[in-house]
C-alpha cells in the first residue's frame, strides 16, 4: 500500500512475436531509458511525432524525455518494445497512460514507422489495458488527430468508443470502460 493506492508492480518483460514473425522484448521503461526514448521520439516520421504529440516538434526537449521515462509507479505505466541486433537495443513502440483520480487513465501509444502493420501496437495496448484492469482503472481515453487514422482502427479493434472531442473538432476522443476480470 502506498497511501491508500495498492501498487501493482508492472515489471514483466516478456518476448512479443508479431504477425511477420519478428520479435520484440516489452518491458517498463525505466530512466535509464532516456537516450533510447530521443532516439526513438527523433526517428519517427514527423506525421507520427504529430499524432503522438498533438504538435509538431522534431527533438523532444530535456523536460519532455524526463516526463516519458521517470514515471510515477502509483499512477502511471509504461511499456517500451525493443530490438536487438548484435550491436544495441533499438526502441521500435511504446505505450503509457496516466492515471486521474478519478479513476480514468489516459493513454498513448505510438510504434516506430517501420513496425507498422505488425501488430506492435496491439501487443502493447492489451498489456496496458490488463495493468489498468488490476489496478483498479475504470475507464481509459485517448484524444487523437482526427487525421490519425491507424490509432482511430486500433482503438475500434480493441473496443473503444470514439467521439469527436467537443472542445476540438479536429481531435477524437477513444474511450474504453474496463470492468474487472472476476476470478471464478
Amino acid at each position: 500500500m502506498n497511501g491508500g493506492v495498492t501498487v501493482i508492480q508492472a515489471t514483466d518483460t516478456a518476448v512479443e512475436i508479431l504477425r511477420d514473425g519478428s520479435h520484440v522484448v516489452v518491458r517498463p521503461i525505466s530512466r535509464a531509458d532516456i537516450q533510447l526514448e530521443r532516439n526513438f521520439i527523433e526517428g519517427l516520421s514527423p506525421q507520427s511525432r504529430r499524432f503522438r504529440f498533438l504538435a509538431s516538434m522534431s527533438t523532444p526537449s530535456d523536460a519532455l524525455l524526463k516526463q516519458l521515462t521517470d514515471i510515477d509507479p502509483v499512477r502511471d505505466v509504461a511499456f517500451i518494445a525493443l530490438t536487438d541486433d548484435a550491436t544495441a537495443q533499438t526502441e521500435v513502440g511504446v505505450a503509457r497512460y496516466c492515471a486521474q483520480a478519478n479513476g480514468t487513465a489516459e493513454v498513448a501509444v505510438v510504434v516506430d514507422d517501420h513496425w507498422h502493420h505488425k501488430g506492435l501496437g496491439t501487443a502493447l495496448m492489451k498489456r496496458l489495458i490488463d495493468v489498468a484492469r488490476e489496478r483498479g482503472v475504470e475507464s481509459l481515453y485517448s484524444i487523437d488527430s482526427a487525421d490519425d487514422h491507424a490509432m482511430h482502427d486500433l482503438a475500434l479493434h480493441l473496443g473503444f468508443s470514439c467521439a469527436t472531442d467537443p472542445q476540438d473538432s479536429t481531435q477524437r476522443v477513444h474511450s474504453l470502460g474496463l470492468r474487472p476480470i472476476h476470478p471464478g
